[in-house]
């Protein structure tokens, strides 16, 4: 799977974008990234988000253990790999029915987030059990809310391009091809909001640090972010709001 979503929508970390041996390409400008991926993913399938950027999925090389699912409901937009523990358990917490797959459970947590709060978002995801990556758009809002499990089990990258747009994907491959040097894997027991950015869900009172990560030949590539033990956030509870207000805005 694959995500590229405008600068103006999802702001990548400053640590991340400011490589200062990046070689990377505009992935958004004639649909250079989208036609890549479409060109070593047969059989895919591009979502375009109008100015927002993009998705793109495909069933080509997925393993029966970690299938790739898309959906998109009420105006959000869902890629999803891996394979939820505790399905049953999901369902009944957030009322659906039988025939819900792990997709449609990760729309319906976000929408309890943004519709039914205030719940915190740390919780939510640290309720999901499994081996997962996931990356949601929701066009009513511009919002992306992307996460991947606690293990780092599903091969799961991100960086920026040319343009400072955020590039995603399950594919090291096609990350490279738009984020040069920028090009890291997303970190394990993390979880990433438009308006939040990019936080732990394992260890929600603590900062994250980047730390550089040199490749095979000894070159920086990358960054990356790591729990940092001795720092604390001054305030990680999310503010009590009605049940009508989004809490994109205020997390």
């Amino acid at each position: 799977m694959l995500a590229v979503f405008d600068k103006s929508v999802a702001k990548c970390p400053d640590a991340l974008a400011q490589n200062p041996q990046n070689e990377s390409l505009p992935a958004l400008e004639d649909k250079f990234l989208a036609t890549y991926f479409s060109s070593v993913h047969p059989g895919s399938v591009v979502i375009n988000l109008a100015s927002a950027g993009f998705m793109a999925y495909s069933s080509d090389r997925q393993t029966p253990l970690l299938p790739r699912l898309f959906a998109v409901v009420d105006g959000i937009f869902c890629l999803f790999e891996g394979h939820i523990q505790n399905v049953a358990h999901l369902k009944q917490q957030y009322g659906l029915n039988k025939t819900a797959n792990e997709v449609i459970i990760v729309i319906e947590a976000y929408r309890t987030l943004r519709d039914r709060g205030p719940y915190p978002a740390d919780q939510v995801v640290r309720d999901i059990q499994g081996k997962f990556a996931f990356v949601l758009f929701d066009i009513a809002s511009n919002n992306a809310f992307v996460a991947s499990d606690a293990d780092g089990s599903v091969p799961f990258f991100w960086g920026t391009d040319a343009d400072g747009h955020l590039v995603l994907s399950t594919d090291g491959e096609v990350v490279k091809q738009g984020c040069g040097k920028t090009f890291a894997p997303f970190p394990k027991g993390c979880f990433y909001t438009s308006s939040g950015g990019l936080r732990s869900y394992e260890h929600p009172v603590n900062e994250l640090k980047a730390v550089p990560r040199v490749d095979s030949s000894g070159e920086v590539c990358g960054l990356t972010f790591k729990v940092d033990a001795e720092s604390r956030k001054g305030n990680t509870g999310m503010p009590r709001v009605g049940s009508d207000a989004n809490w994109s805005q205020n997390y």
